[in-house]
């Protein structure tokens, strides 16, 4: 299938700029619409699955991914050999990269994601604050200015009002945050908080916001097009999570009336709209027990949970994706975006949960799943006999599932988890139930 985009290009063939299970997911996509797919991958990974699933595949260098999948020059180039017009970035790696969306646009091939403008813009906590407050989007009291003082940061903090969070400006993945729930600990968690985050992320600026007690993680996925429109696909709840890393996600979030679910919905569109979103984006919220809900922070790419969102939804969002980067509109208008019965996702991940769930690497002696149908998904980018690398995320594989109910989905996920067997010489399977 050709689509035609704004620039009166074609997109036939495309690259993905990642590997295992998102590699392969954009993949099977790929093929059902009769694009064409160019896979890139390290040493580490000649003999793996997303390589063997492309039509063509090219090497870019050594295992570690700084040499190889976050090399944006050799990505580059492996496009032009190929003559690929689009690449898609899956997630993690190059998918949030401003330079890497610029330099697509720089040498004319589409980066499937937002213009560089909205990575950025979203990519700075304090930056991505300000335009939603400004967008009427609700978000948490907080600092986010630019006096970074010792003095400036405790008044603030005091003026909030403790428990506060200190986050760093730059942050993700939980380095560079602490709670603070007195003045008297102020100052030793502050220093804590600009030691990693520098570390980090080589900016040790930081950023105070009220702390949230009992919080739940609602994010809502959004999409927006070429020509100005934008929707919303319902939220996700992810609040199940270990070291900050999201491990069950559901769709939709439990114990939500219809009109919140609105307002959220309505509140992620308008934040899209501030930033002139294009193509798949999550806008995500933390939610406090009486269901008032504010910005946290917009992902700008397609997430590890986008499987619930189609669950529920009936739709393909990859292919959304590769439709809105040629230039289409957006597939569905919102009143013709309906939700149906309750997803669940569980991540599986190589770790040793005899050791404190620590990452765990080797060859895959036996792996065994529940069988796939409909309601039933294994997102997967290994085989029986594969090795898992050191090099990257332990995070191997999505079991989903879908149910009429809330009920029935859980109890399927616990029946299908008891059928998900992965044996290696070096780990176990961890997943935890909810």
């Amino acid at each position: 299938m050709k689509y035609t985009t704004t620039t009166g290009r074609n997109i036939t063939k495309v690259l993905i700029a990642n590997r295992g299970e998102i590699a392969c997911r954009v993949m099977r996509t790929a093929r059902k619409l009769g694009v064409q797919s160019v896979a890139v991958y390290s040493e580490a990974d000649r003999n793996s699955m997303h390589v063997d699933m492309a039509d063509e595949a090219y090497s870019i260098g050594p295992a570690p991914s700084q040499q190889s999948y976050l090399s944006m020059e050799k990505i580059i180039q492996v496009a032009k050999t190929s003559a690929a017009q689009a690449i898609h970035p899956g997630y993690g790696f190059l998918s949030e990269n401003m330079e890497f969306a610029e330099l697509c646009k720089q040498e004319g091939i589409i980066f499937i994601g937002p213009p560089p403008s909205a990575i950025r813009d979203m990519g700075i906590k304090s930056t991505s604050k300000s335009i939603m407050a400004a967008a009427g989007v609700p978000v948490v009291e907080g600092y986010h200015g630019e006096d970074q003082s010792d003095r400036c940061l405790k008044e603030h903090a005091g003026r909030i009002g403790y428990p506060v969070m200190i986050k760093a400006i730059r942050g993700g993945g939980g380095k560079g945050m602490r709670i603070v729930r007195s003045e008297q600990e102020f100052q030793e968690q502050l220093e804590s908080a600009r030691r990693e985050a520098k570390k980090s992320f080589n900016d040790d600026a930081v950023l105070i916001e009220k702390f949230v007690d009992t919080p739940r993680h609602v994010e809502v996925q959004v999409f927006g097009d070429h020509h100005g429109n934008a929707v919303y696909l319902f939220e996700r709840d992810c609040s199940v999570q270990r070291r900050h890393q999201k491990i069950i996600e559901e769709a939709p979030a439990p114990g939500i009336k219809p009109e919140v679910r609105k307002k959220l919905g309505e509140a992620a569109v308008r934040a899209a709209k501030a930033v002139n979103y294009v193509g798949a984006g999550t806008v995500e919220f933390i939610m406090d027990s009486k269901h008032n809900f504010y910005f946290m922070e917009m992902n700008t790419r397609l997430q590890v949970e986008h499987p619930v969102t189609e669950m529920i939804t009936g739709t393909d969002l990859v292919e959304w994706q590769l439709r809105i980067a040629a230039g289409e509109k957006i597939p569905l208008s919102q009143e013709e975006i309906t939700l149906q019965g309750h997803a669940f996702e569980a991540r599986i991940y190589a770790e040793d949960p005899s050791n404190n769930f620590m990452p765990g690497a080797g060859p895959l002696v036996h792996l065994s799943t529940p069988r796939a149908d409909p309601s039933t998904r294994i997102e997967t980018g290994v085989r029986q006999g594969d090795e898992v690398s050191v090099h990257y995320d332990p995070m191997i594989a999505k079991l989903v599932v879908w149910a009429a109910d809330r009920q029935a989905a859980l109890t399927k996920l616990r029946y299908s988890l008891r059928q998900y067997n992965i044996n290696s010489l070096h780990f176990r399977l961890a997943v935890e139930e909810d």
